[in-house]
């Protein structure tokens, strides 16, 4: 499969998806109890704060992290999606360093170090690499074969804004 990555990350995006997903959320939550039986977990888009800016810079000191990382963590501290398909979950930049000082970079042949920044309800992880493409582990391992997942983290959480429009 060859995919050629989009234009990087605009933090004005970012933004505009968070308030489309944080809307989304909101109604999939109203009707989720109804539909499913049972009450929702925690799922929410949570906004960058002073602190988590400040752990981004961290990162950025700790590691050389993609562009696109940096943009979307200035404007998103995580994601917490457990309700949305098999769950979703885009780690703060904190977790992301500590991840990283003990896993280290991700090894894709032919692609740059590539850096964990989520995963999903079944533990398979996904990391973006300096190209700007996100990869998906096949299995819930760090040291396992990755694939490629979207072009761009752009796609990636467009991905993650249908999946939570399939839901309603």
């Amino acid at each position: 499969m060859s995919i050629v990555p989009a234009e990087r990350l605009d933090a004005e995006w970012v933004r505009r998806w968070c308030e489309r997903a944080d809307a989304a959320l909101s109604e999939l939550m109203r009707s989720f109890l109804l539909r499913h039986g049972f009450p929702p977990g925690p799922n929410a888009v949570g906004l960058a704060t002073e602190a988590s800016r400040r752990a981004t810079d961290a990162l950025v000191e700790l590691t050389p992290i993609p562009s696109d990382l940096t943009t979307m963590y200035w404007v998103v501290d995580e994601v917490s999606l457990p309700d949305v398909g098999v769950g979703c979950f885009v780690h703060s930049p904190s977790t992301v360093a500590g991840h990283f000082r003990e896993y280290g970079a991700i090894r894709i042949d032919g692609e740059e170090p590539a850096l964990v920044f989520a995963s999903d309800g079944g533990g398979r992880l996904y990391a973006l690499a300096g190209s700007g493409r996100v990869w998906m582990s096949a299995t819930a391992s760090w040291f396992d074969q990755f694939d490629l997942a979207a072009a761009s983290l752009q796609e990636f959480l467009e991905g993650l804004e249908r999946r939570i429009a399939e839901q309603l």
